[in-house]
């Protein structure tokens, strides 16, 4: 086992809890997760009562999923840019008036199924607003040692509401009708705001300007794209999200048409499905201390796909509520592993567009899986719609062997510490373009193992926002290699050379390592220039135009 699974494995779960800020906010967000739960039990069973359409309820679940694929990247820019403590109250406080609104508009009897719609639209899009504040401001809540620790405690603090929210939420239902369970939703969102006004977070110290919105958007996509760890976690969430869509899918219909009962039965197996999701949370530690995050999600896949298929064969709740309650148990561990590889993979500049990237991923393969298997339900019925997405769970098992999850590494993506050069000529944030060429010497016995080296360069210069970068050799002179790439403006030159963290100056070291010159590698700052004729001057030939084409600032 690495040192980092062992980092992990003493770090208790409950440790987080003894930081007062986390403590807080978390019992805050529980409370919200119930109000939350009742209205979502109360529109997905209201969406029963107003349609007889299989795919319309599966819609339900659609809708609030789909805004996480729509608008995370740009919540995650969003988080990554502003203070997450006021992004977090702004989304909570929309989702506050949506809520009161749904309240009223279904009071005085407008509802129908696609207004239902376009408000848990809504409701979605202020979830997807605050995910990526709120799961990165965990790491700025808790030590890293913690981090695990407390997105467990999340995942878990989230079902237990799933546990006993939903039952109550039918209960609501039962006795007073929907209208009340999206009042009772309204209220819950108060304390968090409460919480969260009250909370002060350490300022981080911001040296550069804030990027606009686009680049930090085109920022966070390419370093996803460029780090294989995060890349593999993401294509393993959709896969996952797309299988296991159905159960909750399907959980409404289930209810009503297969157990024929009403909305205390929905209630009594979400809360089912909870109690798994709760347990699983609990086993979180227990199993990472002893096996590899791809077994876990295989293990949280089988656990799917046996739910699936014994609540698609069940028509009694005694056989139904252990097969929903299996089904969360693997929910809730896949979803907190890849959560947590996530955030274990990514530098705090860029954590919460990396989660957000995540959270589309897993979220669009909920809201597709959920629409076909709504689908399916229509033509074929809600327990063929389940026994489907039981083979379709599967196929995730088997993506593991092509595309296993990374395993724990101690990785060290603290910042590391850059000066800005001086240049003895002029430049501004926005100078530009810049050229940087770096010049190494490398004997010839070492030229395998230094184009080994400078593949993985590439690949961090390229994630960290070069460009065009190339590695030439001098055709003269053997042993002489030039790095060189190209950044738009020196700002730019600034913040790629800000992102290196401690883990890639291993890269560095193994660099300067094969370098046999007689002093450091020698880099050459330059900024491009266009070539003209002044007013009054001559046309001169390109020899007597070899005056500086580049303004160069050289360091050794």
């Amino acid at each position: 086992m690495s040192a980092h699974s062992e980092t992990i494995a003493d770090a208790a779960p409950s440790a987080p809890l003894s930081i007062p800020v986390f403590r807080a906010v978390w019992i805050a967000s529980m409370a919200s997760n119930f109000g939350g739960l009742i209205q979502s039990v109360g529109a997905s069973w209201l969406m029963t009562s107003l349609t007889p359409s299989s795919q319309m309820v599966a819609l339900v679940q659609a809708s609030t999923a789909l805004p996480i694929l729509l608008l995370s990247l740009w919540s995650g820019a969003v988080a990554d840019n502003l203070d997450r403590k006021q992004v977090m109250l702004g989304a909570q406080a929309f989702m506050l008036l949506v809520s009161i609104s749904l309240a009223i508009v279904t009071y005085v009897g407008w509802i129908t199924p696609w207004v239902l719609l376009v408000f848990t639209f809504l409701i979605g899009c202020g979830a997807a607003m605050n995910g990526p504040a709120w799961q990165a401001s965990v790491g700025d809540m808790v030590p890293r040692a913690a981090l695990p620790g407390a997105v467990a405690l999340n995942s878990m603090g989230f079902n237990i509401a799933r546990s006993v929210g939903p039952a109550i939420g039918g209960a609501i239902v039962a006795v007073a009708g929907a209208a009340v369970a999206f009042v009772v939703n309204a209220l819950s969102y108060v304390g968090l705001i409460a919480v969260l006004a009250r909370w002060k977070p350490a300022r981080r110290e911001r040296v550069l300007p804030r990027e606009t919105l686009g680049h930090a958007m085109i920022a966070g996509i390419r370093y996803v794209r460029l780090s294989p760890d995060i890349r593999t976690v993401l294509l393993r969430a959709l896969l996952f999200g797309f299988g296991a869509s159905a159960v909750p899918a399907m959980m409404p219909l289930v209810a009503r048409d297969v157990i024929v009962g009403n909305s205390l039965t929905y209630g009594v197996l979400l809360g089912a499905f909870g109690i798994g999701a709760v347990v699983g949370g609990l086993l979180v530690r227990w199993l990472r201390a002893r096996m590899t995050v791809e077994t876990i999600v295989r293990a949280a896949a089988a656990a799917l796909v046996i739910g699936s298929a014994v609540t698609g064969l069940s028509d009694t709740m005694w056989l139904t509520i252990p097969a929903l309650a299996l089904a969360g148990g693997g929910w809730v561990l896949a979803l907190s592993t890849f959560n947590v590889t996530v955030q274990l993979s990514a530098p705090r500049w860029v954590v919460a567009r990396a989660l957000s990237l995540y959270q589309m991923a897993a979220f669009g393969g909920l809201a597709s899986g959920a629409i076909l298997f709504g689908a399916v339900a229509d033509a074929q019925g809600v327990q063929v719609a389940l026994l489907i997405a039981a083979p379709v769970q599967a196929l995730t098992i088997l993506a593991g062997f092509v595309f296993p999850l990374p395993a724990a590494r101690d990785l060290n993506l603290a910042l590391r510490e850059w000066e800005e050069p001086e240049t003895a000529v002029s430049v501004d944030e926005r100078s530009g373009p810049i050229v940087v060429t770096i010049e190494y010497r490398i004997a010839p016995g070492d030229i395998p193992r230094f184009l080994n080296v400078m593949h993985e360069r590439r690949r961090i210069r390229r994630r960290d926002g070069a460009r065009h970068w190339t590695l030439l050799r001098d055709l003269g002179e053997p042993e002489s290699w030039v790095e060189r790439y190209h950044v738009a403006t020196w700002l730019d030159y600034v913040r790629h050379n800000q992102r290196r963290t401690y883990d890639d100056a291993q890269n560095t070291r193994d660099i300067v390592a094969l370098h046999i010159g007689p002093a450091k590698p020698v880099v050459h700052r330059m900024i491009e220039r266009q070539t003209s004729t002044l007013p009054g001057m001559r046309d001169t030939s390109p020899r007597e135009l070899a005056d500086p084409m580049t303004d160069t600032a050289r360091q050794s």
